[in-house]
């Protein structure tokens, strides 16, 4: 009888300890689909994944994920779509984002009715009290948006006028600006703030009223009156990209970051509603204070933490102040330096003392002048800090002098920081502007074969010539493609730099992780990483690739939380 209970006992407990040990292994999610693509080298694709908290908790076959399946597990069947690990966007600007999403976006407007129309939308959004401001109006009225440069327009460049939108905007005052600042757009409750009238320098007049159009010496004075945003409205513009960001299927961005956009960051951290993982970028002229207080690459958590610092050698393509060897064909000039390359010397010494302190530059170089100067920057720094942790990022990398400097990108490990989208955006008027040169711009393909990493994102919102997405689809497309929204031109421009999708996907995903340093806990669908999870409406390695642009995201994970589900989605 004793053995008996003895035996009894020993089931019960064992029972007792196999049941616990269930339920602590229990998924909350197990995905399963045809196409689950992890990024990891040594097993690329998986039937399932399981998550539990934050965390990967496997990856297998159905019947392996099966055993941490429970009574509170929910369970996503991904059929023939695509999952994959987060996207990782490498640049954005995400407080002018937020500023675009909240305020007003007009980089594509050249005419009134449309400029109504974004004014209404903008009025029923935007907060008591806060000016209506920006816009840059005109950015694609002489080339078209998804314009391969072959019809620019000559025609006057239009001008809007206050009756525009007073009546829209009876008491919100409202500065708008063209894209390139040279042209304000005051409306009456603005001119009567600024007492602008006619008769002062840079006020258009008609019949001795303003049309509300100002130029830069006029504007001034209504600019120094914009009320400077308080955390509130600053929290609430983030809270639109975020969800903007959610929507794409971005789980991480590596940020632009000033101090203002850190303060709204590290609150919404402390509230804990951040659904992107930030990498903040403070510019590379704060190495010395960040130096002084001990903080290094990396410094902070796994939500919000320095992620590089951002320098600038050069300008940019859109107003032609990216540094050439040779003159722009348009104005004759071979661009600019940008402030940090002076006084001679002074961006030699911030790249080598950031490197020295642990702080990894990653500096924009355009042009292909730029390109080269930088490479013999970066290639001091380690001469003279010797071998150490780091990952240079030459942001953008975008014109090559010829395909031997990708052999010396590779051969110095120098991280390429590229955004895709810029090539089938940019296209519209870079021939005119630097002719044969063209063929060296966004050289993917040629920068891969070299051995040089390739790291994508978008530079969302854009420029103040050029607006570009947050998705990382349509980098994909634009990189694999190399084709205008609407296919054009056939093949593609330049084709013999498109690259194939995986190629583009894990600039998107594993690279990014390993260029911030993050390759441990980040990147992957394996376990113990982050349960950063896409999934996607199609399989990208089985469609057209000319139809990738169509593909959207059906969920987003980030952390093991739910942050976006498209409509479509069961």
């Amino acid at each position: 009888m004793l053995k008996f209970q003895h035996t009894l006992l020993l089931f019960t407990l064992l029972f007792i300890l196999i049941s616990c040990s269930s339920v602590s292994d229990q998924a909350d999610y197990i995905i399963t689909g045809n196409n689950i693509w992890t990024g990891a080298e040594n097993s690329p694709t998986v039937e399932a994944i399981a998550v539990k908290g934050d965390r990967i908790l496997a990856a297998g076959t159905i019947n392996e994920i099966d055993f941490f399946r429970g009574n509170n597990t929910h369970v996503i069947q991904a059929g023939d779509g695509l999952v994959i690990p987060g996207f990782i966007d490498n640049h954005t600007h995400f407080n002018r984002a937020g500023e675009l999403l909240m305020g007003i976006n007009l980089l594509d407007v050249s005419d009134s009715e449309l400029l109504r129309e974004r004014v209404a939308e903008t009025s029923e959004r935007l907060p008591d009290g806060m000016w209506m401001t920006g816009g840059m109006w005109g950015a694609y009225e002489q080339w078209a948006m998804g314009d391969t440069g072959s019809e620019r327009a000559e025609n006057e460049l239009w001008k809007p006028h206050q009756n525009d939108i007073n009546d829209l905007t009876p008491e919100t005052p409202v500065l708008l600006h063209r894209w390139d600042r040279e042209m304000y757009l005051a409306n009456k409750v603005v001119l009567n703030l600024a007492n602008i009238e006619c008769g002062q320098v840079g006020v258009e007049c008609e019949n001795d009223e303003p049309t509300g159009i100002l130029y830069p010496a006029a504007a001034q004075k209504a600019l120094d009156m914009i009320p400077s945003h308080t955390l509130e409205q600053r929290i609430a513009e983030a809270h639109l990209a975020l969800e903007r960001l959610a929507q794409h299927g971005v789980t991480t961005i590596h940020d632009i970051t000033g101090p203002e956009q850190m303060r709204v960051f590290q609150e919404l951290h402390r509230r804990g509603e951040l659904t992107t993982r930030i990498n903040a970028r403070p510019t590379l002229d704060k190495w010395e204070q960040l130096a002084e207080v001990g903080i290094e690459h990396g410094y902070g958590d796994e939500w919000l933490r320095i992620g590089g610092l951002k320098g600038f050698v050069d300008g940019i393509m859109g107003n032609s102040s990216a540094r050439f060897y040779e003159p722009y064909l348009t104005t004759g000039e071979v661009g600019i330096w940008r402030p940090m390359m002076y006084p001679p010397g002074n961006m030699k010494e911030l790249i080598v003392n950031a490197d020295a302190h642990g702080l990894w530059p990653h500096v924009h170089a355009i042009g292909d002048q730029a390109v080269d100067s930088l490479l013999t920057l970066f290639e001091h720094a380690v001469e003279v800090n010797g071998e150490r942790e780091r990952r240079f990022r030459m942001i953008h990398t975008q014109v090559l002098r010829n395909g031997d400097v990708a052999d010396r990108l590779a051969d110095m490990n120098i991280i390429a920081e590229m955004q895709p989208y810029h090539a089938i955006d940019d296209m519209r008027w870079m021939e005119e502007r630097i002719g044969e040169r063209s063929r060296w711009a966004y050289a993917f393909k040629t920068l891969h074969d070299a051995g040089v990493m390739l790291s994508f994102g978008s530079d969302w919102p854009g420029t103040n010539a050029s607006w570009y997405p947050a998705s990382a689809i349509q980098g994909i497309y634009a990189a694999v493609t190399r084709q205008t929204l609407d296919g054009q031109p056939d093949g593609g421009w330049f084709p013999e730099e498109r690259i194939d999708v995986e190629t583009a996907l894990r600039a998107y995903t594993v690279n990014n992780a390993y260029a911030a340093g993050e390759e441990d806990f980040k990147g992957t669908l394996e376990p113990g990483k982050v349960a950063d999870i896409v999934i996607l409406s199609e399989n990208l390695f089985d469609i057209d690739p000319t139809e990738i642009k169509d593909v959207h995201v059906l969920y987003t994970f980030t952390g093991g939380k739910l942050v976006h589900r498209h409509e479509e989605s069961e």
